[in-house]
C-alpha cells in the first residue's frame, strides 16, 4: 500500500482528492494538511511514502514546504499539484527536490499514475509546462531583488521596504530598477506582476 500526505488549503478541493485517491486499491491517504507547516509536521511524524503539495498555501507555500521536507524526509517522494502551471514555479519545484509537478485539471487517473511512477523513481512533468519552461529561460531576478519586489506587492513605500529588509533605502531603490529592468516593464508594480506571472516570486 502506498501511503499518501495530501496538503491543499481549500477544504472542498483537499477532501475531494482524498477521496479521489481512496478509491485506487493501492493507495492509502494517511493524512491531510491545510498548509505546508502541517504538511512538513505531519511528513516528519507519519513517515508518508508520497506528499501531495498544492503552491499557493497559507504560513507555508508548497514550494518552500517542498525543500523542507527534501531535507527532514529525503526518503519521501514530492509531488506539486498546483492550479498554476508556470513554468517558474516548475524550476522552482525541481530545485526543491519534487518528483513530479502537474496541474490539478489532470485527471485523476493520472495524478495516481504519477504517484506510482514517483515511487519507482521516475520524475513525472506536466508535458504542456515543462516545454513552456524551457522556451521561458531561467530566473533573471537574484534572491534578493526578488525579495524587495515580494515586499513592495501592497503599496509598501521605499522606506517601509528598506526597513522591512533591513536594507538602505537607496539599495532597495537599487535592485527595484535592477528587477525592473530585468523584467522589461516600467515600473515595479509591472514587475512585480510579471515575475509572479512566470513564477519568479
Amino acid at each position: 500500500m502506498i501511503r499518501v500526505l495530501l496538503a491543499e488549503d481549500q477544504a472542498m478541493v483537499r477532501g475531494a482528492l482524498a477521496s479521489l485517491l481512496s478509491l485506487e486499491d493501492d493507495l492509502e491517504v494517511v493524512a491531510t494538511a491545510g498548509d505546508g507547516a502541517e504538511a512538513v509536521a505531519r511528513a516528519v511524524e507519519l513517515r508518508p511514502d508520497v506528499v501531495l503539495l498544492d503552491i499557493e498555501m497559507p504560513r507555508m507555500d508548497g514550494l518552500t514546504a517542498a525543500a523542507e521536507l527534501h531535507g527532514k524526509v529525503p526518503e519521501c517522494r514530492v509531488v506539486i499539484l498546483t492550479t498554476f502551471g508556470r513554468p517558474g514555479y516548475l524550476r522552482r519545484a525541481m530545485e526543491a527536490g519534487a518528483a513530479a509537478f502537474l496541474v490539478k485539471d489532470s485527471p485523476a487517473e493520472e495524478l495516481a499514475a504519477a504517484i506510482r511512477r514517483v515511487l519507482a523513481g521516475e520524475r513525472v512533468i506536466d508535458p504542456a509546462l515543462a516545454a513552456a519552461a524551457l522556451s521561458s529561460g531561467p530566473n533573471p531576478l537574484t534572491s534578493r531583488e526578488g525579495d524587495v519586489l515580494r515586499a513592495s506587492r501592497d503599496g509598501s513605500s521605499i522606506a517601509d521596504i528598506a526597513r522591512l529588509l533591513h536594507l538602505s533605502e537607496g539599495t532597495v531603490r537599487n535592485y527595484l530598477s535592477s528587477a525592473i529592468g530585468k523584467t522589461g516593464t516600467r515600473n515595479r508594480i509591472e514587475a512585480e506582476e510579471r515575475a509572479r506571472l512566470h513564477g519568479w516570486l
